[in-house]
């Protein structure tokens, strides 16, 4: 099936810089994208008669979002217990929640209200986290399935008494091992899953694992090849822990585990040494950068654009509900605020010039380039941006009604201020491999 939009379109293929096509004809194939065509190439007349989604006058066109970190059961608390640190977050509020999906039934609720509010907020691909659960776990992936979303799910590992509550946790490291390998195979056979839903090998971090699960999730990583996701170095209870129980950090116990890879996403990372950047780097590994819980749980700035110039693949997580926001524009905000606020730095005891860390910032178009492009390249998938071979997963973007200057800003401007600005009523219609999959009312 062949489709056609003439839209005006943005997108940052390469980092640091936006390309802006005005009224760009796309070609789709069967989801794909076949050609961008900008105003007088010579092949849009082949074209000409056919019938074309006219998106021009809307909004602009931008490739949907990469969102790289959520935790799909925390949904219900979005916004809620954010008073407190990590560990007690986790065993008073988290942990409670998550043994709630022992009910499918609430599990299907929750999901498809959740997977709904992020292809609203132009989230056309999601890496969850979901609990222990294999029947709720699965659900997640068949909800992914059934409304559109491109996805990544985990069935969590957890199996270490102690620091897992006996309610909430695997029972044996060979629960954990074989309810990951189950997983494994379940997701690709659901009816109808050509590919759109993939597993992910998911032990939630260090902390709740025993070495025997990890080693054997590592093993298993390195068999199948499939996508892995953790936290590591989230801050300095969690890094701590580490360092005490593997004398040495996350980075390097991870992969001594099997479980620091390429395809392998660990979340938020903040606390990172040169040598943990650089093995990271040489893994072909990931980073999922969450700015808006990193403010809550970290304590310490991701130090984005070091990781960047090392080589680092990263992208953007909310963190759901880590992260009090669904959408990953708040996010994109935000990273461009703490890159900031690490460069200039926050103590005003201190002078200009010993305050902050230099050549720390992002601009927009950074922020904008991780929250797309960023994200498709830590998961080596063919999103992103509107390139032929590519994936047709788009977001269909309007300034807010109450925004003075209009569309015709000049260059990357618009993009601007559309970063800066919208919010989810914002996102008018949203694209996944060709097929739509929200319309906003009105």
């Amino acid at each position: 099936m062949t489709q056609l939009y003439r839209a005006d379109i943005f997108h940052t293929p390469e980092r640091g810089s936006v390309d802006r096509i005005d009224d760009a004809l796309i070609v789709v194939r069967n989801g794909a994208i076949e050609a961008v065509l900008p105003p007088g190439d010579p092949a849009r007349v082949a074209h000409e008669g056919a019938e074309i989604t006219d998106l021009r006058g809307k909004g602009a066109l931008l490739p949907g979002f990469v969102d790289l970190h959520i935790h799909a059961p925390q949904f219900p608390q979005l916004g809620q217990a954010l008073d407190v640190p990590l560990e007690v977050w986790l065993q008073k509020h988290t942990f409670p929640l998550e043994a709630r999906y022992s009910d499918t039934d609430y599990a299907d609720r929750v999901y498809r209200a959740l997977v709904r509010t992020l292809l609203a907020n132009g989230t056309t691909t999601a890496l969850y986290f979901a609990t222990i659960h294999h029947e709720a776990s699965l659900r997640l992936a068949e909800i992914c399935l059934e409304l559109g979303q491109r996805a990544l799910v985990g069935k969590v590992a957890m199996d270490l008494p102690g620091e897992c509550p006996d309610y909430y946790r695997d029972a044996s490291p060979e629960a954990a091992i074989e309810g990951t390998a189950a997983f494994l195979e379940a997701v690709p056979a659901i009816k109808g899953n050509a590919g759109l839903v993939k597993p992910v090998i998911t032990p939630r971090f260090i902390p709740s694992c025993s070495d025997k699960a990890l080693r054997a999730l590592g093993d298993m990583a390195g068999q199948s090849g499939a996508h892995v996701q953790t936290h590591c170095s989230e801050g300095d209870w969690e890094h701590g822990h580490v360092l005490d129980r593997c004398g040495k950090s996350d980075t390097f116990a991870l992969h001594d585990f099997g479980l620091l890879r390429r395809h392998t996403v660990l979340a938020h990372a903040n606390l990172l040494g040169e040598d943990d950047m650089d093995l990271i780097a040489r893994a072909g590994a990931g980073v999922a950068h969450c700015p808006l819980s990193n403010v809550y749980f970290s304590n310490a700035v991701f130090p984005l654009r070091r990781a960047l110039e090392k080589g680092l693949r990263v992208g953007l997580g909310t963190d759901i509900s880590g992260g009090p926001s669904a959408s990953l524009f708040d996010t994109t905000r935000m990273a461009i605020s703490v890159s900031r606020l690490l460069e200039d730095g926050v103590d005003p005891t201190k002078g200009p010039d010993t305050r902050g860390t230099p050549d720390s910032r992002i601009d927009f178009r950074t922020a904008f380039w991780l929250a797309t492009m960023g994200g498709a390249d830590t998961l080596d998938l063919p999103v992103g941006c509107f390139a032929p071979g590519r994936q047709f997963d788009a977001m269909l973007v309007a300034l807010p009604p109450d925004s003075l200057v209009g569309a015709d800003l000049p260059g990357d401007a618009l993009l601007q201020k559309i970063v800066m600005l919208a919010t989810r009523e914002s996102v008018r219609a949203t694209w996944v491999a060709g097929r739509k999959v929200h319309q906003a009312e009105g």
